[in-house]
């Protein structure tokens, strides 16, 4: 056999196992059964035998917590496998399976490390983070996200026997859709025809070899701490074991202890905001600084006619919803702070407390030059752009070599208040100017063009004064709902609009929530190209476009509710559903176990499921338009109508 990148997955079931296999670059397929009436104990061995002497390697979806194991399990216990009878061996695999989850379940180690594999594994479940409480996504949910056609779940239990060749060969295809579902993830080409994840895989095994260490399922904030640690290594002269004790816990940090000299503050409003950062002590809460900083105490700062809200974590001030255009007399200009938190870090000489100032901001300097050296997109630059962007979330990792919530906060404390600094320098020097956002790391304003040439000069003024640097440029035009939630059109032809929150649809990341795509793109169509929402949904023929995806945990589950003859039928749902709004469907409801029900949809609208892909001629879809149309008109109407710049002809007119 030659080497080969195997796609694979396997199914436990108490009298019945599954494993199927898929070749990465071709079309080959392996399916392997051990039950009651076939047993292909001996033939899968030998296959796992091939593949360990010709260096094959398993790809899978959390695999190295799961199928891995069953792999090394069944090879450390050959003999047994071998000699057992069908039964025997599909119960020995079954309960060895249900160890491993419940270890999985527990936090507890596996039985076998990465490095005890006969089989060399990628998890595209780690090394894309979906693993973590933030981004965690399953499978289905990311079959979900690349429009897979079938999304069903299991169709049988697996802790109920499998009887009848028909429950088997149900089991065998459901198994087959997910490694080709997995296969399509190590083969996803973003909308840029870029193969997201072989470039991925390629960083992880140039890294890998290069440096010794198996990254090979790396996520990106392990990539960064694996990296970091070993040229820290290096710089101190020390092991990596030792490093890795490192910490500097904190019970509370006064803030006043911690904010740069030079910040000075000369209106009213931001005076009294300055004097309660000041005055503000934080109790840390050792188990998650993240928390701390998300819940934290907040201020909320009025400052002609924008609200600004300050915290632990960042800013975020936003002017009323509305439509933000240049003109011939004003300009639409935004300003970025370029690598702000690692360079707040290199330019005040700041580290975390258990390391030396100068060896820790030498090194973070070092990645920084370091990227500049690579063009944007190869592999160089982007491995020192995690390491740069990564570092700072690891200050605030208790589990981290560089934990210490000072570092933390004297990086989001400082940077909210240098870019309140900025603000309050281009308000109060440049007459008529008028602040429309303020975010972690730039802020965007509408000033007069006749004033272009003071903003520069406050620019370098700030720049100067904070050791920063800032990356200016000109917007035509911004489309705003609130702070998280806008498209920003560039004054440069040709350069793309940059769209956020909900009116993001294009290279969303794969965990994210997709739903009704039909909206932000219908969006996008009205406010940058003039199309109406209804000539844009007549012209959007995608189904996938009009669907909507939900999951539930814990004690909730997912009925479907219809009347028929005037009673109500009730049918259980799986975990995860994907669905349209039509005119005749059913209601999707999500249930507890405690008699709490809840809608998806609200009101009138009717779901269709649409877990398996049907091709249809488009009026058979049955798809209720109103509902999007809705949904669409009523974005229009928060932005269009409550904007104080645009006149009854919804024309933008200034002052």
């Amino acid at each position: 056999m030659n080497r080969t990148f195997w796609i694979m997955d396997y199914e436990t079931i108490t009298n019945c196992f599954i494993a199927v296999f898929e070749a990465y670059d071709r079309d080959e397929r392996k399916v392997f059964v051990i039950n009651r009436d076939r047993n292909d104990a001996a033939a899968f061995i030998k296959f796992l035998d091939e593949c360990i002497v010709s260096d094959s390697w398993h790809f899978g979806y959390n695999n190295i917590a799961f199928d891995a194991q069953i792999t090394q399990y069944i090879l450390v216990n050959r003999e047994a496998i071998l000699k057992g009878t069908s039964d025997e061996v599909t119960m020995l695999i079954a309960q060895y399976a249900g160890t491993v989850i419940n270890k999985s379940r527990n936090n507890e180690f596996h039985d076998f490390r990465e490095e005890d594999f006969s089989i060399k594994v990628i998890d595209i479940f780690k090394l894309n983070h979906w693993d973590n409480p933030a981004k965690r996504s399953s499978l289905k949910w990311i079959q979900y996200s690349l429009d897979w056609k079938n999304v069903q779940e299991m169709p049988h239990k697996h802790t109920e026997p499998v009887l009848t060749n028909e429950i088997l060969d149900n089991v065998v295809s459901y198994c087959i859709n997910d490694v080709a579902s997995t296969k399509n993830i190590f083969n996803y080409k973003d909308e840029n025809d870029v193969e997201v994840m072989k470039e991925q895989i390629r960083l992880r095994s140039e890294l890998s070899k290069q440096y010794g260490i198996n990254l090979y399922s790396a996520s990106e904030p392990r990539i960064s701490k694996e990296m970091f640690l070993h040229f820290l290594s290096e710089r101190l002269n020390q092991e990596k074991r030792t490093i890795r004790g490192y910490r500097t816990s904190r019970s509370r940090i006064q803030i006043s202890d911690i904010l740069l000299p030079y910040i000075e503050f000369h209106t009213p409003e931001f005076k009294a905001m300055f004097n309660w950062f000041k005055n503000l002590g934080v109790d840390i809460r050792e188990e998650n600084t993240s928390d701390t900083e998300s819940k934290g105490p907040k201020y909320t700062m009025h400052y002609k006619g924008v609200e600004t809200v300050y915290g632990l974590g960042g800013l975020h001030g936003c002017a009323k919803p509305g439509i933000y255009e240049a003109t011939d007399d004003m300009i639409l200009v935004t300003a970025d702070v370029t690598s702000f938190y690692p360079n707040l870090a290199i330019r005040n000489k700041w580290s975390p407390a258990h390391i030396k100032n100068d060896v820790f901001c030498e090194l973070y300097e070092w990645f920084f030059e370091e990227r500049k050296k690579y063009p944007k997109g190869s592999t160089l630059n982007y491995l020192f752009k995690i390491i740069l962007n990564s570092t700072y979330g690891l200050s605030k990792n208790i589990y981290s070599f560089l934990y210490d919530p000072m570092f933390t906060f004297r990086i989001t404390i400082n940077g909210q208040l240098l870019l309140s600094m900025l603000y309050e320098m281009v308000i109060t020097r440049i007459p008529n100017s008028v602040a429309i956002m303020q975010n972690t790391d730039g802020c965007e304003f509408l000033i007069p063009k006749e004033y272009k040439g003071v903003f520069e000069q406050i620019c370098k003024e700030w720049e100067v004064m904070t050791s920063l640097e800032l990356e200016v440029d000109e917007y035509k035009k911004m489309i705003i709902s609130d702070v998280n939630n806008y498209i920003a059109m560039y004054k440069k032809e040709g350069k793309e609009p940059k769209c956020k929150g909900r009116f993001e649809f294009s290279n969303l990341a794969l965990h994210k929530n997709k739903s009704y795509q039909v909206v932000p793109k219908a969006l996008y169509a009205y406010f940058v190209k003039g199309v109406e929402p209804k000539e844009y949904l007549e012209s959007n023929r995608n189904i996938y476009d009009y669907c909507a995806g939900s999951k539930i945990k814990g004690d909730w589950h997912f009925v479907e509710r219809k009347v028929i003859d005037g009673c109500y039928i009730e049918n259980h749902l799986q975990n995860l559903v994907r669905y349209y709004i039509s005119k005749h469907g059913v209601k999707i409801i999500k249930c507890s176990s405690d008699g709490r029900e809840i809608q998806l949809e609200s009101g009138k609208w009717m779901q269709s499921l649409f877990n398996v892909f049907q091709e249809k001629d488009w009026d058979t879809y049955d798809i209720d338009e109103s509902f999007y149309l809705d949904k669409i008109y009523r974005e229009i109407a928060k932005i269009e109508e409550s904007n104080p710049l645009i006149n009854s002809n919804k024309q933008l007119t200034l002052f």
